[in-house]
């Protein structure tokens, strides 16, 4: 009889335990949102929408460049240095369909060696050479160390200066001071989002003093420059032709949208 009761009293607290366990089920999936409403709405890839092409994939119209070292093929801008064409001085292929302000820029890249990288509010120093800028570069390097750096060519003191390291977003003041605002990962571990001697995209979006580099769909780099004296709110768009061993470097589907 004790048994029969203790078998019951057993029963009824398993059917208890497992009501409320329904009904804890029940509670906290009417309390999660649906997919898309409220809270959380969907999240889509984003697109291309508003950007337009500024290469047209055939040729070199609307840039300006050494054709020593630049040419057009198969859809690609493409940049090579050989032992019997040696780069002297870097320099670069530029834009000439204007000056660019805010904005943001989506490219295509592929590495076979050496350095190059992506120019944008650029200044030309044709004092010091022809296709020469000074200017916010998005770093590339083919053993990728400098990959993802939001670097300064010809700029602040001592004249080459990263602006943002890959992995962080930083704040540049008056000074120039270069303040860490947030880490955006390991810079060893961000080597690997770059696909070496593979294609890679570089999205760059620039809006006043806040700049961001986005490499093969992570935030990699950025700045805000409240730099006073150093800041450029405008300017030219070129491709690093860069001095050292031969190379290529290859760009293709290049978008720009006004902001």
């Amino acid at each position: 009889m004790g048994s029969n009761r203790f078998a019951g009293f057993a029963l009824t607290a398993a059917v208890a335990a497992g009501l409320f366990g329904t009904a804890l089920l029940v509670e906290t999936a009417a309390q999660a949102p649906a997919r898309g409403s409220g809270l959380y709405p969907t999240y889509e890839p984003d697109d291309s929408a508003g950007f337009v092409p500024i290469f047209d994939g055939k040729t070199l119209n609307g840039w300006d460049g050494d054709t020593t070292f630049w040419r057009a093929e198969d859809g690609k801008i493409v940049g090579e240095t050989t032992p019997e064409k040696v780069v002297k001085l870097n320099n670069f292929l530029i834009w000439r369909g204007g000056t660019v302000k805010d904005f943001e820029l989506k490219v295509d890249f592929k590495l076979s060696g050496t350095n190059s990288g992506i120019q944008f509010r650029s200044i030309e120093l044709p004092d010091v050479g022809k296709w020469v800028l000074k200017g916010y570069q998005a770093d590339m390097e083919f053993r990728n160390g400098f990959t993802g750096n939001l670097h300064e060519e010809r700029g602040r003191k001592p004249g080459h200066v990263v602006l943002a390291r890959r992995g962080l977003l930083t704040r540049i003041t008056d000074g120039p001071q270069y303040k860490e605002l947030a880490s955006l990962g390991d810079a060893t571990l961000l080597r690997g989002v770059m696909n070496v001697d593979g294609w890679n995209q570089y999205h760059i979006i620039a809006r006043g003093p806040v700049m961001l580099q986005i490499l093969n769909g992570r935030l990699i780099s950025g700045t805000i420059d409240e730099d006073s004296k150093n800041f450029v709110p405008e300017g030219l768009i070129g491709f690093q032709m860069h001095t050292g061993p031969p190379f290529r470097v290859e760009y293709r589907n290049i978008l720009y949208r006004k902001l």
